[in-house]
């Protein structure tokens, strides 16, 4: 038996001056990180690398366009993956203090 839910949709993200700009610098850094930690590979990566660049830049395009033209839908990626990497960081340094005391 199948059981379909269907989610209430995201509510739109909230509007303050600089949000576009900022949302387009967001919209373009992810992407190109991961372009650039693909040009950081010493090894032959053969088409893949290619591959990986194509998509990135695709979804750039998607992403800018969200990001400048239909900013209401466009959540920071930055704020998201920043909170995860702080508090990964904040449990590691309570656990390295943990261990020297």
């Amino acid at each position: 038996m199948w059981l379909l839910v269907a989610r209430e949709p995201r509510a739109n993200a909230p509007h303050w001056s600089g949000r576009r700009w900022l949302a387009a610098i967001d919209a373009v850094a992810w992407p190109l990180f991961w372009v650039f930690l693909l040009s950081q590979i010493d090894e032959p990566v053969g088409i893949v690398g290619p591959m990986v660049i194509a998509i990135a830049l695709l979804f750039c395009a998607e992403r800018i366009h969200r990001a400048v033209w239909v900013n209401h839908r466009y959540w920071f990626t930055t704020w998201r993956w920043g909170l995860i990497v702080a508090s990964l960081f904040v449990i590691g340094l309570v656990l390295k203090l943990a261990a020297w005391v």
